[in-house]
Order: C-alpha cells, then structure tokens, then sequence
C-alpha cells in the first residue's frame, strides 16, 4: 500500500509540477510597463484582439521563461528581458504566447492532464487487481507503464500546443509587420542553453520534453519567416532604444552594484549605461552620484517623466521628501497622473510630514487608485492621509482594499465591515465595502476549500 501511494503522489506532483507558479513576486514600473504594452498592442490587434486587450506582467525571477495563467494576460520573467538583445526579441516571446491565449491552451490545458490522469488511474486499478491476486512485482510492473503511458500523452499534448503556439506567433508578427529575426535569435538562444545543459538533441529526447526541441522549431518556422516580406524590416529604433534603457534599469534594479558597474563602466555616457549607474550608486547609498547620473539624464531629456521620478524616488528614499516633491510633481503632470508615480508623490507627501500637504496627497492618491485599483502601495499610503485626516471608516476602507491585494482577506473582511459601519448607508464608498467584503469572503471560502 505504500509502494501505492507513493507512485500515486508522484503523478500528482508531475502534473502541479507542470503549470506556472501562482505565487511569484511582481515588479511593476511605470516606463517598463508602458514599453511592454507598445510591444504587445499591434500583436494583440494582429491577433484580431484589439489594441490594450492583453497585459504584460514582469515577474521577479532570473530565468528565462513567459508564459500564460488564464486570461489575456502574459506572464514575463526578469531573466527573458536580460537574455534579450534586441526588442524583436521580447516581441516574438510575446507573439508565441498570443498564440496560446487565441488557442485556448490554458482552458485545453485540462484535457491533456485529463487524458494523462484516465491512463494513469486505469493502470493503476490494473495493478491494484494484479496484487490482489498476489503478484506484487506484476502490479508495480503495471503501473509503472501507466505512469510512462500518462507522461507520453501529457507531454505529446504541450508538446502540439507549443507548435500551434510557434504557427500563430509567426501569423501574428506578419499581421504586425514585425520581422520574424528576433525570434528565430531568441530561440537560438534558448538552443545553445540546451546545448550547455547538455540536453540531446535527437528526436527520441524529444519525447520527454514538454517543448519540442529548439532546433526543430527554428527548421519550422523559418521557411515562412523569410518568404514574409516584413524579414528584412529592422526594429524601430525608438523602440529599441526604450527596450535598452528598460533592460539597463532592470539590471541596476536587480544586480550587485559592483557587477552593474562592471556591465555599464563609467566610461560609458549613454543613457542605458547611466540609468543602470544611477540605481547602482543609489543601492550603495552614494546619493552624491546617483544624483549626478540622474542630472546628467534630466540635462539631456528635460521632460522625461521617467528620469524625473527616478530622481524623486533617490532624494525620497535618502531623507529628502522635501526636495523630492519637484520632479515628482513633473513627472506626475507629464504622465498625465501615472497610476505608478503618482503613488510615490503621495508618499513624499505625507513623509514631509507637514498638514498642509493632506490634501494634495488625497487627491494624488485618489486618482491614483482610481486609474488602477490593484495597487496595495497606494491603498496604504490613501489610508495614512484618512487616519491623519481622522476619517477612520475610510482608513479602514483603504486598509481592506489594501489587505484583500496582500493576501490577507480576513483581516480584509473585518477593515471592510467596520468600514462598512461607518460610512454614509448608500454612498459609493459604502457600496465599495460591501463588494470587499464579498471579495474577502469568498478568498476565505476558497481557501477553506482547498485546505
């Protein structure tokens, strides 16, 4: 009965192991997210979609993967956008994964693990029926080809849907006029990692792989690549441009800052090279230079909102929120409020400490969070300037909102209650605790479920 139990759990895990992970770390920035939503829109629209139908979400995690959960959403890793050298890159990862939102794979997911799952319970009553009748090695013989049974149809399974994928995102970068060279570079990149990683590369590996081997799909898709006329095209160089500048703040985000200055030495007076120097000295806590880079960015872009808000963040996050408030409120008013900067000018607000500022700090907030609700930063910093304020019902409001997003929706349900009873009976913010409250519950109930 062990011997059963344990194979049985090993199937369960193979298919958990299988599906993306729910819970990874987000990293959102204002001028990354903007830049994926341009790469993505023109696919999305070549894929009869529309333009801002999908999102691009960037995920906190070094290696070098996208995928889809369910949804028009795709999911990016930091690690894909350092692999990258070229924004054409980045477009044909986001083409092949429109490919598995338009073919319904995530929804078609459950066949194949449903197909797998019958095979590996059929065997599995097989070998139960051989032990019963007392041959023990027959049985496990019996399940084991099950398991093998299972895995080669769940695998044969993704294994079409990726091609179907590779087909679709091939059609769509065409529809877009966007040629197909970045992404037969990015999957010979992901060629040479399996080269590296020693991973063969005949047909019978093949068969144990969730993806069909790289090399094959690169043989597939090219012939059709080149016959588009868009081959030749180059990237948009505003585009890349973005795409470097992105990539180089990412890396100064993320890297030790002794291997970001090695990547971008102070010789080196472009804009990539200086936002990625500008993060690192700031880690290091040398304010001194990491403003000077910044400066040196402003003086060549004055209304860039995004050098603005960089130079804010260092001069807030070094005890400055006084001198901090300039370039935020610049940055704040050239992007037209940006749901993401808007949040750290509220933040400098209240950190200066002064009454006066109350009320700008609300209103910055309110339309911050009226623009995108699913921010906890922002719902935190609206509930100090109601506490302050002492309007407690909607403190305890924007605590809920903030809770329910942090994952903790009884402490949710309990803010949205007392918000509840607090608030004028009928008023959109009452209305609004009641839905967060629902919210909370039904969290609780699905987690009470799976327990």
């Amino acid at each position: 009965m062990r011997k059963l139990t344990h194979i049985v759990a090993a199937i369960v895990l193979l298919f958990a192991s299988a599906q993306p992970a729910a819970a990874q770390s987000v990293l959102r920035d204002a001028e990354t997210e903007q830049l994926l939503r341009d790469m993505v829109d023109p696919l999305a629209e070549a894929a009869g979609l529309g333009e801002g139908a999908v999102d691009v979400v960037l995920i906190n995690d070094n290696s070098i993967n996208a995928f889809v959960a369910g949804g028009q959403r795709i999911y990016v890793h930091s690690g894909l956008i350092n692999a990258a050298d070229d924004a054409n890159e980045v477009q044909g990862v986001l083409a092949h994964e429109l490919g598995h939102i338009t073919g319904g794979h995530i929804i078609r997911f459950s066949e194949g693990a449903g197909n797998a799952t019958r095979i590996t319970l059929l065997s599995t009553l097989a070998g139960i029926a051989a032990a019963l009748a007392g041959g023990g090695e027959a049985a496990m013989g019996v399940m084991a080809l099950g398991q093998q049974a299972a895995m080669g149809s769940f695998l044969a399974f993704t294994r079409t849907q990726e091609a179907s994928a590779d087909a679709a995102g091939v059609q769509y970068l065409s529809g877009a006029g966007i040629s197909g060279r970045g992404s037969l570079e990015f999957f010979r990149k992901l060629q040479a990692q399996e080269f590296r990683r020693g991973y063969s590369q005949n047909d019978e590996a093949e068969y144990m792989r969730t993806h069909p081997l790289s090399g094959n799909r690169i043989a597939a898709m090219r012939a059709d690549y080149l016959a588009d006329p868009a081959w030749d095209r180059p990237t948009d160089p505003a585009l890349q441009e973005r795409f470097l500048r992105v990539k180089a703040k990412l890396y100064g985000y993320q890297a030790d800052p002794e291997r970001t200055l090695n990547a971008y030495p102070e010789y080196l007076e472009d804009v990539p090279a200086r936002y990625a120097r500008a993060y690192a000295w700031h880690k290091e806590a040398r304010m001194d230079r990491a403003l000077a880079e910044t400066e040196a960015l402003i003086a060549a872009e004055p209304d860039n909102p995004y050098f603005l808000e960089l130079k804010g963040q260092i001069l807030l996050e070094s005890g400055r929120p006084q001198e901090a408030l300039a370039p935020l409120r610049r940055a704040v008013t050239l992007t037209g409020s940006d749901p993401l900067i808007a949040p750290m000018l509220g933040h400098a607000l209240l950190a200066t400490e002064n009454p006066a500022y109350l009320e700008e700090a609300e209103q910055v907030l309110r339309a911050a969070v009226g623009r995108d609700r699913r921010n906890p930063f922002a719902w935190y910093q609206l509930g100090v300037v109601y506490g302050q304020r002492g309007d407690i019902p909607r403190a305890q409001l924007a605590s809920a909102e903030q809770l329910i997003m942090s994952g903790s929706p009884r402490a949710a349900l309990q803010n949205a209650r007392s918000a509840e009873a607090g608030l004028p009976q009928g008023s959109p913010d009452w209305i609004r605790a009641q839905d967060v409250a629902i919210e909370a519950r039904d969290l609780i109930e699905r987690t009470e479920d799976r327990d």
